[in-house]
C-alpha cells in the first residue's frame, strides 16, 4: 500500500495561502504579523518610497494601546468602588445591629475597623465639661470627649481659615496627628466625618484613620463616607435621645 509522503514546501505555502484568502481575519487581527507585512512591504518598496500604510497602522496600534490601558484603569475603578460600596453597607449592617450605645462603640473599634480596613476609628464629642465624661471615654478607647471647638480645631488644622465642608479627607504628618491615640504613629491618611447630632447639641465627629496614605486624598468623592456619616448621626440621636 502507497504511503504519503512528507508535504513539500509548495503545498504547505499552497495550504497557508488558502487558509488566508479564506479567512483573512487571521491576518488582520494579529498586530504582530500585520506589522511584520508591512515592514516586508517598505522593505521591497526602497528607501525612496513613503510607506503611508505602515505609518497609518502605526497610529492605529498607539492609539488601540491607549484605549485598552483606558479600559483597563475604568475596570479597575469600577472594581475598587464596588469593594469600596459593599464593605461600606457590611459597616452600616454592623452598626444597625446594635442596641446599647456601648455595644455601638465595641462595634466600631473591633468589626466596622477591621470591615473598613482601617487602623484607627475615633468618635469624638464636644462637652462643656470634658472632665466629666464616663469610662468609656478613657484614653485608648474609640470614644474621646473634648471641650466645645475640638470638632472645629481638628478640621481647620493646617489651613487659613474655617472649612465648611462636612468631610475632609488628607494625608497626615508622620508620627500621626493626636485624634488618634495610641495609634497615631500607625496612620497615613485619615477621613474627618462632621456629624450633626440635632438642634441644642454640640457637633460630633467621626475619625478614619487608614495605614495607606492614598486611602484618604483630597479630591475624591465622598458619597459613601456621607451615606456612613449619615448613619452614624441618626445612631447617635438615638442614644443621645
Amino acid at each position: 500500500m502507497a504511503t504519503a509522503g512528507p508535504a513539500s514546501q509548495d503545498d504547505t505555502t499552497a495550504a497557508i495561502r488558502a487558509r488566508i484568502v479564506e479567512d483573512p481575519a487571521l491576518v488582520l487581527d494579529d498586530a504582530e504579523v500585520l506589522r511584520a507585512l508591512a515592514e516586508a512591504g517598505a522593505a521591497a518598496a526602497g528607501d525612496n518610497v513613503v510607506d503611508l500604510r505602515g505609518l497609518a497602522m502605526a497610529r492605529l496600534e498607539e492609539r488601540l494601546s491607549r484605549l485598552e490601558g483606558t479600559h483597563r484603569a475604568v475596570i479597575g475603578a469600577a472594581y475598587e468602588n464596588q469593594a469600596a460600596t459593599a464593605q461600606v453597607h457590611r459597616a452600616v449592617l454592623r452598626l444597625s445591629e446594635e442596641i446599647r450605645f456601648e455595644g455601638f462603640l465595641e462595634a466600631l473599634a473591633g468589626e466596622v475597623t477591621d470591615i473598613l480596613r482601617l487602623v484607627s476609628v475615633r468618635l469624638v464629642l464636644e462637652s462643656d465639661r470634658p472632665d466629666g465624661a464616663p469610662p468609656q471615654a478613657r484614653a485608648g478607647g474609640v470614644l474621646d470627649i473634648c471641650a466645645r471647638g475640638t470638632v472645629e480645631a481638628a478640621f481647620v488644622a493646617g489651613r487659613a481659615g474655617p472649612v465648611r465642608r462636612p468631610i475632609v479627607l488628607r494625608e497626615t504628618p508622620r508620627g500621626g496627628t493626636g485624634l488618634h491615640g495610641a495609634r497615631a504613629a500607625e496612620v497615613r491618611s485619615e477621613a474627618l466625618l462632621r456629624l450633626d447630632l440635632g438642634e441644642g447639641r454640640l457637633p460630633g465627629l467621626l475619625v478614619l484613620g487608614s495605614g495607606d496614605a492614598r486611602q484618604f486624598r483630597a479630591g475624591q468623592a465622598t458619597d459613601l463616607l456621607g451615606f456612613f456619616a449619615g448613619m452614624v448621626e441618626r445612631a447617635m440621636r438615638r442614644y443621645l435621645g
